[in-house]
């Protein structure tokens, strides 16, 4: 009788480690393959990419986009934009705008809502000359006014203030502003006066829209097939692009500049720094109001724009009745105040 001999086989030191290397290869490729595809979102600009923009910039760069699932595309944007057909349209999913503007065109049917806010208060406003004598609204009586003829806030501080001026048309240059004393020119708080000063001219003064009670909001807007369709996308994309401007404004800046540079070769560390200031400085993010902060990122007043849906009937621009603030915004894609936490559940967003 042969006795039974069990033989083992040793495996080389080699060996082992290819086939744990294989093995962890296969667990790798199966756990991306369960992870599902980032979700893509393109969002327009207004405007050419600039600080005004560096809360979008820094989500982007800092990845909290990619961290909510989205795979986002910022379209920088310019003086032929036209923000609202690209987003009624869908060639883009959301796009930023002005709230007085983006009223107007929904009065005249065009689908689209508005969803956030990206400043508190519109940074449009009248540049006025260092060495003028112009200090107050009032002030404006008789005066060459350099604006966009059909801008709402001229016509608003005419009928509040009874004033009789002379409008010529912006023609987005502040050639005609450097060296005369007596010049008034519609511009952006953030950007002019820093192209002011490095032409050789004073710092001016800014009569500013919120000083008169125009409480516009620069926004986010989206086309209410995307917004029925999408709610949990944009909800993420608020989460990320609220944290990129909490970030921007309280943190490190230079993801979101260095990101700023690549798109717009024009921008300069310099000019990038004033604008940050600026923005900081008036609270247009967060907001000038008693509850203003980082909490107000983002949010919208439905009380605010009962108001300037008031004031533009006012004005006979926007016409009685046409539009509502229930039509005209939501706030369902905001998270909840002092929290991350999306809402739960699809039952707001039926009305779309």
């Amino acid at each position: 009788m042969h006795a039974f001999t069990m033989k083992t086989t040793r495996l080389t030191p080699g060996l082992c480690s290819g086939m744990l290397a294989l093995a962890l290869g296969l667990l790798t490729s199966s756990l991306t393959a369960a992870e599902p595809p980032l979700f893509k979102l393109t969002v327009q600009l207004d405007w050419v990419a600039e600080p005004e923009h560096g809360g979008f910039y820094q989500a982007q760069a800092r990845g909290f986009f990619t961290q909510e699932g989205l795979d986002v595309t910022l379209i920088p944007g310019g003086p032929n934009a036209f923000v609202m057909p690209s987003v009624a349209t869908g060639k883009a999913d959301i796009g930023q705008a002005d709230s007085t503007n983006t009223l107007l065109q929904q009065a005249e049917g065009l689908p689209v809502v508005q969803f956030a806010a990206v400043f508190q208060d519109d940074p449009s406003g009248l540049l006025v000359n260092a060495d003028s004598p112009v200090h107050s609204f009032e002030d404006l009586q008789g005066k060459t006014i350099i604006a966009r003829p059909e801008w709402a806030f001229l016509k608003f501080l005419q009928k509040k203030y009874r004033l009789a001026v002379n409008v010529v048309p912006q023609n987005f240059s502040v050639a005609a502003f450097l060296g005369n004393k007596e010049a008034i020119q519609q511009g952006y708080f953030i950007a002019e006066p820093y192209h002011i000063v490095q032409a050789g001219g004073k710092m001016p003064r800014f009569l500013s829209t919120w000083d008169a009670g125009f409480r516009a909001y620069a926004v986010l807007v989206t086309s209410r097939k995307f917004a029925r369709e999408h709610p949990a996308e944009l909800r993420a994309f608020l989460r990320a692009y609220i944290r990129g401007w909490s970030d921007y404004l309280e943190g490190d800046p230079t993801p979101a500049h260095e990101a700023l540079k690549k798109a717009n070769p024009a921008n300069t560390d310099d000019f990038m720094a004033f604008s940050r200031k600026m923005l900081i400085d008036e609270k247009l993010v967060t907001g000038r109001d008693p509850n203003g902060g980082r909490g107000q990122i983002g949010r919208l007043s439905r009380e605010r724009f009962q108001t300037q849906i008031d004031q533009l009937e006012d004005l006979d621009i926007l016409p009685k009745g046409k539009v509502s603030v229930k039509d005209a915004i939501t706030t369902d894609f905001l998270p909840k105040p002092g929290s991350e936490v999306p809402p739960q559940g699809n039952d707001t967003t039926s009305r779309f």
